[in-house]
């Protein structure tokens, strides 16, 4: 018997913790290559105690699906957008989505990085999950096969969303109509002409190969696209204290690495689709933009019943604190 203990004892030491780490985007976009440095970083951290296994591109769950793997425990740890977390029930998640909330990624960060980001991911542990950062994809860019200066272009036509009551909200205030759709199918959906077009950084545009089937790009930037690194709480729990503070380190890492390669990332992105010849990009006269800015800007209004008046207003506070209007 002691033998067997032993034995038993040995085997379970020598078998790694295996974390799947599955997301919807490819392995060359932002949040694929901060997912990448995980791994490496954790794995070695750990000395091989962990391993992670990386599913990019949909190849486990399709975005409809992963939140549920992962508070069944099929899945560990999921990067998902943040859009995600209103129909779980979380609509505090949806002041993000909110479109000229940000100003820019100073202010974005200011929130992330701070209290407000904090309170926000402790409202997830009631669903089983514990969230252990935001990283930045980048803001959001609007594509169509129609030219798109000001917002009454898009009147009328079919643009794919992420399902959010607030990008409903948006795409309807552009006089557009809202299609939710899973990321994995989009490609597609533009290509047999199912939806118009749709919103998207320039990395995710260009990666999952959306310009060669969209004629028009217009530099926008009304929305923010970003995630929530988040894995299964009773698993987190589970693990060794030293293990989840190797972990811990490694994620803040990886988060210091994404946030400071997304905007590169974009930029990189943005010049590829110029140089594909494949679609146009405008970018907006001051006079357009402000259009783009009155259209939406009562979106912000009109959901503060929803998220809450007090938890928008905190962001305009952090605007604030940097001299922002």
């Amino acid at each position: 018997m002691v033998a067997s203990f032993s034995l038993s004892g040995s085997v379970f030491a020598q078998n790694p913790i295996v974390i799947k780490f599955s997301h919807v985007v490819a392995n060359d976009t932002p949040k694929g290559k901060a997912a990448e440095r995980f791994k490496e970083l954790a794995e070695k951290a750990t000395k091989g105690r962990v391993k992670v296994e990386l599913y990019p591109n949909s190849t486990l769950y399709k975005d409809k699906e992963e939140l549920e793997a992962l508070q069944l425990g099929a899945v560990q740890m999921l990067a998902p957008s943040l859009a995600k977390f209103g129909p779980l029930g979380v609509k505090e998640f949806e002041v993000f989505d909110l479109p000229y909330i940000f100003q820019n990624r100073d202010v974005l960060h200011r929130v992330t990085e701070g209290a407000v980001g904090a309170s926000l991911l402790a409202k997830l542990e009631p669903k089983g999950i514990t969230g252990l950062g935001f990283w930045d994809n980048g803001f959001k860019v609007m594509s169509s096969n129609v030219p798109m200066r000001v917002p009454s272009d898009l009147r009328g036509k079919k643009l794919r969303i992420q399902s959010s009551k607030v990008l409903d909200a948006q795409m309807r205030a552009l006089g557009a109509n809202p299609q939710v759709m899973a990321f994995s199918e989009v490609y597609q959906a533009l290509q047999t002409g199912v939806v118009d077009g749709t919103e998207n950084p320039p990395s995710n545009l260009y990666t999952q190969k959306m310009h060669e089937v969209q004629k028009h790009v217009t530099m926008t930037n009304h929305g923010y696209l970003g995630y929530a690194v988040i894995v299964n709480k009773k698993f987190w729990d589970g693990l060794p204290a030293d293990i989840r503070s190797e972990l811990n380190k490694a994620m803040k890492s990886a988060t210091q690495y994404a946030n400071a390669i997304a905007q590169i990332e974009n930029d990189n992105a943005l010049e590829a689709v110029k140089k594909s010849g494949k679609t146009s990009v405008y970018v907006p006269t001051e006079k357009e933009r402000a259009e783009w800015v009155k259209a939406l800007m009562p979106v912000q209004r009109s959901m503060e019943s929803r998220i809450g008046k007090e938890l928008i207003q905190s962001v305009h506070k952090e605007a604030q604190a940097l001299g922002l209007k």
